[in-house]
């Protein structure tokens, strides 16, 4: 059977720091204010040169060098991101020229938060497949460029960056035992776009747009919508959650990520959280906190990590993986 393992995994974030006490300046909040409600202390904001792509890319090359690969050897690039470069082309087949590579497919996707379980999950199909031996895939986001800079309940919890993984298939056993991917599981329900989405886009404003959300509403759907595909992709894997050894989950809220802890009777001590100092960066935020946690030593070879994620849309997803 063939798995899709994760060979190297890198990072990237932009220079400039946001503290609370930053934004206090610019908006009518505190530090207090924000930690209370969120677990936030600061953020990255992309400044001038830096780019969803330019990100992107600077995530890829840290990527490929801790798996001691180089970008030839990569057959596709999936790209998960809500503010690319343009509107068209893909900011993948950018990442991909800058890469020097010039086989195989580039494209991006789009699920909000939940775009690199999204890519992830399309990547791991395509290699099983066997479309394609090898992949990068990024969750790269500069949000800062889309927010409402006035609107307190949104501009806070925000950040920029960017993190890739490089995947390879390999054989595997079939059982739960395998390196690599184990299952994933992903839904979306578009009856709830309103709560969290953008007022604009080129077909119906011809214009960009700024973020808009119903807070309370997310929250209310976030912590069911998550807990229930943790159990999914956990039961079809054949284990339980607590037999996790880590997960490493969207950092949009720490209520949430308590919450959730908590209906699955899971240690919060196992869930690696750096929402804290990146801020919610959406489909960057996975890949970020999975870096940093197997950069630190947390995160070791062989054991059983869960990713998950809850976006606008609604969108939400879970994948199970033998690191």
């Amino acid at each position: 059977m063939i798995r899709t393992a994760i060979k190297g995994i890198g990072s990237a974030l932009p220079a400039r720091i946001m503290t609370n006490a930053d934004m206090a300046k610019i908006v009518d909040t505190s530090d207090e204010w924000i930690v209370e409600r969120t677990g936030i202390k600061a953020r990255h904001i992309a400044g001038e040169g830096e780019t969803t792509r330019t990100l992107a890319v600077a995530a890829a090359q840290k990527a490929l060098i801790h798996a001691n690969m180089t970008a030839s050897q990569i057959d596709l690039i999936i790209v998960a991101t809500s503010t690319p470069d343009n509107t068209f082309p893909a900011t993948a087949t950018m990442v991909q020229a800058d890469l020097g590579i010039t086989k195989g497919a580039a494209f991006d996707v789009q699920a909000v938060c939940s775009g690199f379980v999204f890519a992830l999950t399309t990547a791991d199909a395509l290699l099983k497949a066997g479309q394609f031996k090898t992949a990068l895939v990024i969750g790269s986001e500069t949000f800062s460029r889309i927010l409402d800079w006035t609107d307190r309940g949104t501009c806070v919890l925000f950040g920029d960056g960017a993190g890739a993984c490089v995947l390879e298939a390999i054989e595997g056993t079939g059982s739960n035992e395998d390196t690599g991917i184990l299952a994933t599981k992903i839904h979306s329900d578009g009856r709830y776009h309103n709560k969290l989405y953008v007022d604009g886009g080129p077909s119906t404003t011809q214009s960009v747009g700024l973020l808009r959300m119903e807070g309370r509403e997310v929250f209310r759907h976030a912590v069911g919508n998550i807990s229930s595909v943790m159990e999914e992709v956990t039961a079809l894997a054949g284990i339980k959650p607590t037999d996790v050894d880590w997960i490493v989950p969207h950092q949009a809220n720490r209520r949430i990520l308590e919450g959730t802890a908590k209906k699955l009777g899971l240690d919060e001590s196992r869930i690696v959280i750096t929402l804290d100092k990146h801020g919610n960066t959406s489909a960057a935020s996975i890949p970020l906190a999975f870096d940093e946690a197997v950069r630190d030593g947390r995160i070791k070879r062989g054991q059983l990590v869960l990713i998950e994620s809850m976006g606008g849309g609604f969108t939400w997803g879970a994948a199970l993986l033998r690191y």
